[in-house]
């Protein structure tokens, strides 16, 4: 697994690092402390996973996830001190795939991580399922809706595959997050913010939506299409 840590405090890369020599013996890992190495390093490394600080020394860590979401999809997991919701919902919202608050628990951490980089197995992941114009392309990353291709990061394209999957039939958030994060995962809520951002790439009016549809207190499903 390779690895790019993109974190300015040099006893917390330290950390990092012991942390994924110990959890994840076979990883390879890059640090840098400025946001525009880091992102020089995710386009020339194309790592499995980036593990990214909010408050760099040259650009904010929101700007390294909207340079690096031009060109790659890989997972990244935003390590901050910031606790607000704001930034939570921001940081998702740009196109990050997690976010945990510092401090944070070692066991959590590498969960988190196994978690974004598993690679589904493929009796788990049917590619060729399609649901009227929407079908997948090589991964679940790779989606299209009629001949319009439509790039997703991994979590996109996970949830995505489970509303497909149901073919119209709503999940709950509950078994939403549970078939993407695994049953440790606890916070739910941020599948609101994936939703909005898949409404922003599949919906003509994403604020009235038509094709990724949810019913209150129940959960999420895919509206009738021709």
């Amino acid at each position: 697994m390779k690895i790019v840590i993109v974190e300015d405090d040099l006893i917390i890369v330290d950390f990092l690092k012991t942390i994924l020599r110990v959890g994840i013996p076979n990883s390879s890992v890059s640090s840098t402390h400025l946001g525009q190495r880091g992102v020089a390093l995710v386009e020339k490394l194309r790592p499995d996973i980036v593990i990214l600080d909010l408050g760099l020394p040259d650009i904010s860590g929101y700007d390294v996830v909207k340079q690096v979401r031009t060109f790659s999809s890989v997972p990244i997991l935003i390590l901050s001190v910031r606790a607000h919701e704001t930034d939570v919902v921001e940081g998702l919202g740009l196109g990050a795939d997690d976010y945990i608050v510092k401090p944070f628990r070692q066991m959590e951490l590498l969960a988190r991580i196994h978690a974004l980089t598993r690679r589904q197995d493929s009796l788990d992941e049917d590619l060729s399922i399609t649901y009227g114009p929407l079908r997948f392309g090589q991964t679940v990353q790779d989606s299209f809706l009629g001949s319009q291709a439509v790039s997703l990061t991994k979590t996109e394209g996970q949830i995505l595959y489970q509303l497909i999957k149901r073919q119209g039939n709503i999940i709950s958030v509950s078994a939403l997050s549970k078939a993407i994060w695994g049953n440790d995962y606890k916070t739910a809520n941020s599948i609101k913010v994936y939703i909005h951002r898949l409404r922003q790439k599949f919906e003509k009016d994403p604020g009235n939506p038509s094709l990724i549809l949810n019913k209150l207190g129940s959960g999420y499903y895919l509206g009738k299409v021709s």
